[in-house]
């Protein structure tokens, strides 16, 4: 596998997994009411629950996002 094959593949992963966080993100911000109504038919949490485990996905998959996605994006920028 090449360098510019693994830049590729990760061009693409930052760009899919940034779309989904940012996706995921302002329809938190911006639709929370139908968020959490549209969860509550599977999950039965109460709104505070549920706020704080939104709030702990949406850190865990930034952090996994910038770690596996971005970083080694920007690594084979650099060395490429």
């Amino acid at each position: 596998m090449t360098i510019a094959a693994l830049t590729g593949f990760f061009m693409w992963c930052t760009l899919l997994n940034g779309s989904l966080l940012l996706f995921w993100s302002a329809m938190v911000m911006l639709f929370p009411d139908l968020t959490y109504r549209l969860q509550r038919r599977w999950f039965p949490l109460s709104r505070e629950q549920f706020d704080l485990l939104i709030y702990l996905f949406l850190g865990l998959f930034k952090i996994l996002f910038i770690v596996f996605s971005l970083v080694p994006y920007l690594a084979l920028m650099i060395i490429a």
